[in-house]
């Protein structure tokens, strides 16, 4: 009689190898597709000892950190219009075994029974020297192995008794050179950065040197952090009310700012400050799903409330190809649901996530974002107030490798409905950007409020009446093409 295990392992390759060498190219083009890289399952097992026998690893206790099976997660995920998820249950001491041996197969299940979402396998990485990242494995016919390698040497909570050189700065980067030889290659996305942060611009578990560190080792592995964590429900009740002792994200020592970490959130802060040294470092947001907000939990579903959009094709390796790219934008509340930015110069262009050359000439910016009409997920319809187009110069390295402070960044001009056109749901914006030798790069950034800036964000606010959309950007390399 086939085994559980070995029935998933079968269904795993034939699902996994049509992810991997399925080619849309002759029949699809590229459109943005909806996603979340951060969302629990029941096995995000919790893991207590036992006082008679404290020696002993802990039992993991399935439930215990996380409700739902990785199917009714794929199903909300179809259900709030979402085109690609990963599921990623934390670890514990030996949890890599338990990840491959019932974890996988329930997610070769899901990908059965939702056939039309791209589900990825992964984990929510237990940083050494840090706190937590996304890890996304590229759709393989040997997935499973790939994710076991990765926790099982390198989880920092994976060992029993703990060892503390696996929580270390030094061992992430030894994990990372490591990563970065396999084939197909993972992807890494920083989460929550600033949620240890005590204060503004007093940073926790993760410093603005561990970012770059990571980008260098591997530029193609760790691409970014999230923009927006997930928790976002944390200040509602079930119903509905403000929960005062709650807050956006769960960021009990210093608020986000808009539903954004103060990494993204802050203008000329750490993001800017990335983009200044060149780095194709980019943001996503998630939903960080545990326990719905409807069962008194702090989330929402998948694609409930935050999407990250990629620009793909519906294809496991196009869309990670877009994240590594940097065809990203995000957004929450379903404030809009297309984001389109080009600069063009000289009968050249670029899109979100590219570079132009544009030295000597004006650089003609176009955005057009997409408002939907129907109602979100709150049952509201919120309209974009301003958008603003943000320019940092591109300086080089910086000295201080925990620089978190690009002071050339600048809204470089706020425009709102009296500034664009209007046909259906698109609203379309051109701006000409004086030329200039220097290179710089370009963002977009939006709201649903009238504040110039994101502020911080008080207990028990309502997620659902401050939205925000960030766009990746476009770097322009002040150098005419060759």
């Amino acid at each position: 009689m086939t085994s559980p295990l070995a029935l998933g392992l079968m269904l795993s390759l034939t699902s996994s190898l049509a992810l991997a060498q399925t080619d849309p190219t002759q029949t699809e083009s590229r459109r943005w597709l909806a996603g979340d890289h951060h969302v629990h399952s029941r096995f995000s097992a919790r893991y207590t000892p036992d006082p008679a026998t404290p020696e002993a690893p802990p039992v993991p206790q399935l439930g215990g950190d996380g409700d739902h099976t990785i199917v009714q997660n794929a199903e909300a995920a179809r259900r709030f219009g979402l085109s690609w998820m990963v599921s990623t249950d934390h670890g514990g001491p030996m949890h890599a075994q338990l990840n491959a041996d019932q974890a996988y197969p329930e997610l070769v299940q899901a990908r059965a029974r939702v056939p039309e979402l791209v589900l990825f396998y992964g984990m929510e990485f237990d940083t050494p020297g840090a706190e937590h990242s996304s890890l996304i494995i590229p759709p393989s016919s040997h997935e499973r192995e790939d994710l076991l390698h990765i926790e099982s040497r390198y989880g920092r909570r994976q060992p029993w008794p703990a060892d503390p050189a696996r929580d270390t700065e030094a061992f992430m980067l030894e994990a990372l050179r490591d990563i970065a030889t396999m084939d197909p290659r993972p992807v890494m996305v920083t989460n929550h950065p600033s949620r240890s942060a005590p204060g503004l611009r007093h940073y926790g578990q993760v410093h603005p040197r561990q970012l770059r560190d990571w980008s260098e080792i591997t530029p193609r592995v760790v691409i970014g952090m999230e923009g927006a964590p997930g928790h976002q429900a944390d200040g509602l009740f079930a119903d509905g009310r403000s929960d005062p002792q709650g807050s956006r994200g769960i960021y009990r020592l210093f608020p986000t700012m808009g539903g954004y970490d103060q990494m993204t959130a802050r203008l000329g802060g750490v993001w800017d400050s990335l983009l200044a040294e060149g780095r194709r470092w980019w943001i996503t947001a998630t939903s960080d799903s545990h326990t719905n907000i409807s069962e008194g939990g702090d989330d929402f579903w998948p694609g409930e409330y935050a999407k990250t959009y990629v620009m793909a094709r519906s294809d496991g390796a196009d869309i990670l190809d877009g994240l590594r790219q940097g065809r990203i934008f995000v957004t929450t509340g379903d404030l809009i649901s297309e984001l389109d930015m080009t600069a063009a110069a000289g009968g050249r262009t670029a899109s979100v996530g590219g570079e132009l050359a544009d030295a000597g000439e004006d650089v003609l910016v176009t955005i057009r974002v997409r408002d939907p009409q129907p109602v979100n997920a709150a049952g509201r319809t919120p309209s974009v107030n301003h958008i603003d187009l943000i320019v940092g110069e591109v300086t080089g390295p910086a000295s201080d490798r925990d620089a978190d402070a690009n002071p050339t960044a600048r809204v470089e001009r706020r425009f709102t409905s009296t500034d664009w056109t209007v046909e259906g749901e698109t609203l379309t914006i051109t701006h000409r950007l004086p030329k200039s030798s220097k290179a710089r790069y370009i963002r977009v950034r939006g709201t649903n409020g009238a504040e110039t800036e994101p502020q911080i964000d008080t207990p028990g606010e309502d997620p659902w009446s401050d939205l925000w959309f960030y766009g990746n950007p476009i770097f322009l390399t002040g150098s005419a093409v060759s």
